[in-house]
């Protein structure tokens, strides 16, 4: 905050990356607790860290400070990461930084696991994530899709072929209700719903199975973020109503 006061945004650029890979993922979808606990708030208006953060890492795009940061020096150790999410995503690019030869796995046909297909185009744009894979190419990650270690890739072959393995993985695990009538027909989980939206909004085709509201009633059970994703979803839809 006081590097941007100052006007210094290449040194708030670099001081931001210090402890946060992706500046642009969290300035976009932090819901920013800390503005609501903020102490200034009692005589003034909070300080907008969020926006400020978002500020930060779209000037330094947009003036070409953020480039590839290849390793000087190789440690020829093979390290394997399961699941492309923020921290996986995180993670390989760390350890390539550090020198290590770094294969990042996919069970998806896409890269960013709950960014690329749990989070909406229209609350982060892919182009963000899309810009930082190729950062991570260009830094010698190497991206595996539609590999599912467990299934098509074997956990064995993963501890023979690779120095360590690191489990990034979970998130999309869903989150079940036991209450009756939860079998019937129309009751969906938000990770069944959200990714089909998405893999269309990445131009793929409409599946057999694909799960639409248009002109229908609906009821989100849940209010936090992934509630409020599936309610922008429906709307876009164009459901009757959201309950």
């Amino acid at each position: 905050n006081d590097l941007v006061y100052r006007d210094q945004w290449m040194e708030a650029i670099q001081r931001l990356h210090a402890t946060n890979n992706f500046p642009e993922f969290t300035g976009t979808l932090c819901p920013a607790p800390c503005e609501g606990s903020c102490v200034l708030a009692i005589n003034d208006d909070p300080v907008t860290i969020k926006a400020v953060e978002l500020s930060i890492i779209d000037k330094a795009w947009e003036n070409g400070w953020i480039k590839p940061e290849i390793a000087e020096q190789r440690t020829d150790k093979k390290i394997a990461v399961v699941g492309s999410g923020p921290a996986g995503l995180a993670a390989a690019q760390q350890l390539a930084r550090a020198g290590h030869d770094v294969t990042l796995f996919e069970r998806e046909d896409r890269i960013g696991g709950l960014l690329r297909y749990g989070i909406p185009e229209f609350k982060m744009e892919k182009k963000r994530l899309d810009r930082r894979l190729e950062q991570m190419r260009s830094e010698g990650v190497i991206f595996k899709v539609n590999s599912h270690v467990g299934d098509n890739v074997s956990v064995e072959i993963l501890k023979i072929k690779f120095d360590a393995v690191l489990l990034t993985v979970g998130v999309c695990a869903a989150r079940d209700l036991p209450a009756e009538g939860r079998e019937l027909n129309g009751i969906h989980q938000a990770m069944e719903f959200l990714p089909m939206q998405n893999k269309l909004c990445e131009g793929d085709s409409k599946p057999d199975n694909f799960i639409s509201v248009e002109g229908k009633h609906v009821i989100i059970i849940g209010g936090g973020d992934t509630g409020a994703d599936c309610l922008g979803t429906s709307n876009r839809q164009g459901c009757k109503s959201v309950y």
